[in-house]
């Protein structure tokens, strides 16, 4: 993960751009941009893709990737991964190839873990509660759900989510537009 950090101000280098000039792209501050790539800030996974997006390439170019062409995800070749400055651990269960509009994670959160930051962005989400269960505040109605349980949303309207349990919850999640 702390090659993120690196990858972030080469490719900041590369292209000619200053401290300043990203933080215009990003609505992300200077001194915040300075520390991510230092190091010595936790980089949520919205500002990575702010940042993705500033600079114009997939957020998977911060990612160490194996393409799949076989459009087959084995569960022997899952690599779970996680996100600075969270307990969440994710893991791609989606193939590579051209124009793919789906993104598809299963999601793992500690017990009791809490999303502390709203979300709003383009597009569609829809999660299945594989085990346990997740509470999820979307446009600031409050939904319950336990294992079996789904939800679909646009990701327009404001949301977030937390494991009201003492015991880790995984959730299969299915975002619209592809981030990683």
């Amino acid at each position: 993960m702390d090659e993120i950090f690196k990858k972030i101000k080469d490719l900041r280098q590369e292209r000619g751009l200053t401290l300043k000039d990203l933080s215009a792209k990003t609505d992300l501050s200077v001194s915040f941009l300075s520390q991510v790539e230092r190091g010595s800030s936790s980089l949520a996974i919205t500002s990575l893709k702010k940042i993705a997006d500033a600079f114009e390439v997939p957020i998977t170019q911060f990612f160490d990737s194996e393409t799949n062409n076989n459009y087959v995800v084995k569960v022997e070749s899952r690599k779970p991964f996680n996100i600075e400055g969270s307990s969440s651990a994710y893991t791609r269960l989606n193939g590579e190839f051209a124009a793919r509009s789906l993104e598809p994670l299963m999601v793992t959160l500690s017990p009791k873990q809490v999303q502390t930051q709203t979300s709003s962005h383009p597009g569609e989400e829809f999660y299945y509660v594989l085990n346990g269960a997740f509470l999820f505040n979307v446009d600031g109605e409050e939904y319950f759900l336990k294992e079996g349980d789904s939800i679909h949303f646009p990701s327009t309207v404001p949301h977030l989510w937390e494991n009201p349990l003492n015991e880790e919850s995984t959730i299969l999640c299915v975002l619209t537009p592809v981030i990683f």
